[in-house]
């Protein structure tokens, strides 16, 4: 095995950050420049929680949503045309980003025995190195020890903006302001939650991208690989 492909075994990127921040845009386009998978963690968290919806379980309800969890097949399916997660065989993809429930992940996301479950799956997936995952709590706590973690974050108004965009993309009409609020809330929920809080690691790099467009943002990370030593030729 050359240097190259061996640096690239073990190069994991954990980037954690607040809703709006770009994390699951900058980790796609990382994995795409570095050549290695992507994790989108969060996705997992939204696939349930729309079985969840479609089983009118109520998200405020931790042991059905666990025995959901435990009853289904999740398959997380990572390739190159981007990850998919099937349960029990179907793509969820399309509604991953439905607004109901980007408004009910956060809380369903804060019961314990979910995390403790989803954590078990994203460490197994995690394991062979060669990936970049982006979370809440990927640093912190589904990997402690990743070599590179990166704390992502904007200011809310710039966050809202983003959001903003990609609810239009959609079609749907949202007010700025009350959006922002929303957001807002949904800080306090994910830093202030019981299990897994949303926290900068202590040994993470802290990233405001409010005035960055996505490749100075890439850019900049693929910079603090090869300043640990991991062999990034690609260029943006």
């Amino acid at each position: 095995m050359n240097r190259q492909s061996a640096d690239k075994k073990s190069l994991v990127i954990a980037i954690d950050g607040p809703a709006g921040a770009g994390k699951s845009t900058i980790a796609k386009l990382l994995a795409e420049h570095l050549k290695i998978r992507y994790l989108d963690t969060g996705a997992m968290y939204r696939a349930l929680t729309w079985r969840a919806l479609e089983e009118h379980i109520a998200i405020e309800d931790a042991a059905e949503l666990a025995a959901l969890f435990r009853r289904i097949c999740m398959e997380v399916i990572l390739a190159e045309q981007g990850q998919r997660i099937l349960l029990d065989g179907i793509d969820t993809t399309p509604y991953l980003r439905l607004q109901k429930v980007s408004e009910l992940v956060s809380p369903l996301s804060a019961h314990g025995e979910i995390r403790k479950i989803m954590v078990e799956k994203q460490r197994a997936m995690a394991v062979e190195g060669g990936i970049v995952l982006d979370g809440r709590d990927i640093g912190t706590v589904v990997l402690p020890d990743a070599p590179l973690k990166i704390y992502l974050t904007a200011s809310l108004e710039e966050r809202t903006r983003r959001r903003l965009k990609d609810y239009a993309c959609q079609g749907i009409q949202v007010c700025f302001c009350d959006l922002m609020q929303e957001i807002a809330a949904r800080d306090l929920r994910d830093s202030s939650r019981e299990h897994a809080p949303l926290l900068q690691a202590k040994d993470a790099v802290y990233l405001d991208s409010t005035t960055l467009n996505q490749a100075q943002v890439v850019e900049m990370i693929e910079e603090l690989c090869r300043q640990r030593g991991f062999c990034t030729e690609v260029s943006l």
